[in-house]
C-alpha cells in the first residue's frame, strides 16, 4: 500500500478525509496536442504523425501555500519494441511544450514534490508505477508517395501537384520531418521548389513566374526524411493536364 493510500485509509477511519483532502496537494497531468490538420486533442494519450507538438500541464490541485517542484521525464519505445530506460528529455517547469519528431511510443511522466514547512507530498516513481499510467504520444512510421499527374484548372480538384493524399487526411504523408520537392521541365530547367508536404496548396500550381505552363510532361525530384530515419528519394514524371481555355495564356516555358 502506498503512502497516499495509507493516508486516505486513515482519514476515512477518522472521518476527516474531506477536511484533509482540501489541504492535500495533488497532480492530474494531461496534454493538448496539435495535429497535422491543425485540430487539437486534449487527453493523456494520442497517436499521430510527426512533427506533432503537445503542451503538457501538471494540473496541480490544492497547491496554494505549498512549494512545488516539477520534473517531466520523456522516454521512448522504438518501433522495433526496444525501450530506452533513461529519459531522452527532462523539463522542470509546471507546464512545458515539446515537438515530437521521432517515430515510436513516447512515454511521459511528471514527478512532483510539494513542501510546506516539515510536510512533504511526493508523486514520483511509486506513483507512476502503482497509481497512474504514463501519458503517451505515439508517432507513426513514415509514408510518402507522389502522383504522376495533376490538373491545375481551378476546379478545386488536383489543382496542385503535391504528395498523394495531402487533401484527404489519413491517406496522406505520415511522419515526414524533412521534405524538398523540385519540378523540372524536359530541358532540365528548375521551375518550382517547395518544402511542405502536408498542407493544402503546398505544391506546384502549374505556373512558372506567375504564368501557367503548357500541358505536357514534366519531371519531379523529391528528397525527404521520415521520423523513423527512412530516407525518400523519389523521381517521377508529372503529366500536367489543363483545359483548353487556359492554354492560350500559357507561358512559353514548358
Amino acid at each position: 500500500m502506498t503512502f497516499r493510500q495509507i493516508f486516505i485509509t486513515v482519514a476515512l477511519l477518522f472521518g476527516t478525509l474531506e477536511t484533509m483532502a482540501d489541504d492535500y496537494p495533488t497532480i492530474d497531468p494531461y496534454f493538448i496536442a496539435t495535429m497535422q490538420d491543425g485540430t487539437e486533442e486534449t487527453g493523456t494519450s494520442v497517436s499521430g504523425s510527426a512533427p506533432l507538438t503537445a503542451t503538457f500541464y501538471a494540473n496541480p490541485k490544492n497547491a496554494e501555500g505549498w512549494t512545488a517542484y516539477y520534473e517531466w521525464r520523456f522516454t521512448l519505445q522504438h518501433l522495433s519494441g526496444a525501450e530506452e530506460s533513461s529519459p531522452y528529455l527532462i523539463r522542470y517547469d509546471e507546464n512545458t511544450q515539446v515537438t515530437f519528431k521521432e517515430a515510436g511510443l513516447h512515454k511521459i511522466v511528471c514527478y512532483a514534490t510539494f513542501t510546506r514547512g516539515d510536510e512533504k507530498h511526493e508523486y514520483t516513481e511509486e506513483y507512476w508505477t502503482q497509481e497512474r499510467d504514463p501519458l503517451t504520444v505515439s508517432i507513426s512510421e513514415s509514408r510518402l508517395e507522389m502522383p504522376n499527374a495533376f490538373s491545375p484548372n481551378d476546379d478545386k480538384i488536383n489543382d496542385y501537384y503535391q504528395a498523394k493524399g495531402t487533401q484527404h487526411g489519413g491517406n496522406g504523408p505520415q511522419s515526414i520531418v524533412e521534405f524538398e520537392g523540385i519540378i523540372f521541365n524536359r530541358w532540365g530547367q528548375r521551375l518550382y521548389t517547395w518544402t511542405d508536404c502536408y498542407h493544402y496548396e503546398a505544391g506546384w500550381d502549374g505556373k512558372y513566374k506567375g504564368k501557367p505552363v503548357k500541358e505536357g510532361v514534366y519531371f519531379c525530384l523529391v528528397r525527404a526524411k521520415g521520423a523513423d530515419g527512412r530516407e525518400f528519394n523519389i523521381r517521377t514524371d508529372v503529366n500536367l493536364l489543363r483545359s483548353h481555355y487556359e492554354e492560350s495564356n500559357s507561358s512559353p516555358m514548358e
